[in-house]
This record gives structure tokens, sequence and C-alpha cells, in this order.
């Protein structure tokens, strides 16, 4: 038999083999008949020699063949698979490559819609300081009209007197005022006693209701000013002591 080893003959098929046996004992049978000396026998001897190596020849071809189409076959297999590997990969690149695009798209849109907001927010915040600040312009534009105008005499400086007194819930009438006023200063914002002992301590009193420093100081009402010879500083400041002391300057009716 021919050895194993012969390349290809382990993939043979089982008929092949047979066959392969079968032109191996032809074989024997062509070197028994050589043994036999005759003209006819060494005919025959080349005859059937001959013909062994043409079937083995025929065989081996076809083995060589299909090893040939199973390789072929392998690597189309294989070429095919490695394809399809790297159109996944395309694929998964391509689609990376959109989800990035889309995810940064999505944030910009993100970022100018809440850039939008806040121009939104800030431009109705300043709107509605604007509109703060005419409402009080405004009003504070009627309240100026609406103020009081006061002549600058005894009336008018009463009057005035009563007006900040109402806004300070100081008691007293335009009558009671006036009444003690002609009484302490004849009605002259600059009367100053110098003769009793207020003016022997050293604060003599002063102005149209004759009021001493100390008690001007103490009862001298915001928005007023800080001097005793001011008409309207100093009703106002008298007031405030007198409802303190006698619950208002109409319960006066002498020197206080």
């Amino acid at each position: 038999m021919f050895p194993s080893s012969t390349p290809g003959l382990s993939r043979l098929k089982k008929n092949h083999k047979l066959s392969l046996a079968g032109v191996a004992a032809v074989s024997a049978a062509a070197v028994s008949f050589s043994l036999v000396p005759s003209d006819a026998s060494a005919k025959a001897e080349v005859k059937e020699v001959a013909a062994a190596p043409a079937a083995w020849s025929g065989y081996r071809s076809a083995e060589l063949q299909a090893g040939i189409a199973g390789q072929k076959s392998a690597f189309e297999v294989r070429a095919a698979a490695e394809a399809q590997l790297k159109t996944e990969a395309q694929a998964r690149a391509t689609a990376k490559a959109k989800a990035v695009a889309a995810k940064a798209k999505a944030a910009a849109k993100a970022q100018a819609a809440a850039k939008a907001k806040a121009q939104a927010a800030a431009k109705a915040k300043a709107a509605a300081a604007a509109e703060k600040r005419a409402a009080a312009e405004a009003a504070a534009s009627r309240a100026a009209a609406r103020k009081p105008v006061f002549a600058n005499n005894l009336d008018g400086w009463i009057r005035e007197a009563l007006h900040i007194m109402k806004k300070h819930d100081i008691p007293g009438s335009y009558e009671g005022i006036h009444r003690n006023i002609i009484r302490e200063s004849s009605g002259n914002p600059n009367a100053i006693n110098n003769w009793d002992i207020n003016a022997r301590n050293g604060v003599p009193s002063i102005g149209l209701l004759q009021v001493i420093k100390p008690t001007f100081d103490a009862y001298h009402v915001p928005g007023t000013k800080k001097s005793q010879y001011d008409p309207v500083a100093n009703i106002v400041a008298a007031c405030n002591y007198a409802a303190d002391r006698y619950g208002s300057m109409d319960n006066v009716n002498s020197a206080y």
C-alpha cells in the first residue's frame, strides 16, 4: 500500500481508497507476471504497470482540485466575514458621529434657549423697574402738585404747622395755637425772653411760642428746621410738648 503521508491521501473518500487498493493489487499481479519468462508476459507487465500511475494521477488531480476549491471557499467566507465586520464598524462609527452631532446640536439649542430666557427675564425686570420708577415719579409729581402752598405770615405758619402735626398725630387746633402765640410773642418769631428764670439759667425762651432750647431739642419733629427761630418748627415742637404735658395746646391758657 501507499504511505499515508502522501499529500492529500488522508482526505480521499472511502471509495477512492478502495480504488487505490485495487490499483495496488493490479500492480502486485503485474510483478507476479514479471517472474514468468516470456515476451507476452513482459508486454503485459509493462502495460499493467503503465496503467497504475495513470489511475493514481487522476485521483491526485481530483484531490488537489477539491483542496483548492475548499481553500477558495474558505477564503471567500473569511473575506465576506471581514467585509461584514468592516461594514458594521463603519455603521457604528457613523451612528456614533451622528449621536455626537445630535448631542452637540441639542446642547447648543438648550444653551440658546436658556440665553433667550435670561434675556427675556432681564428685559421684563428692566421693564418692571422702569414702570415702577415711572409710577413713583408720577406719584411724586401728583403729591407735589397737591402740596399746599402756605403764606409766609402768622396764618400761613399756623396752617403749615397743623399740616405737619396731622401727619405725626399731634393734637391741636388753629384757635388754640393762635391764642397762645398772641399771648407768648404777639406773633413775633424772633421774640426772646431775657429776664425770666430760664434766661438767668442761660436758656431763654425763644420764638412764637417761647420754647427753651432743651424743650425744643427734645420735642423737635423731623421734617422741620432745627431752629427755635423758625416759626413752623417752633409751633410744631411746642405743640408736641404741650400734647405730652397737657394733652393738647388747646388746653394751655397761660405760661407753660
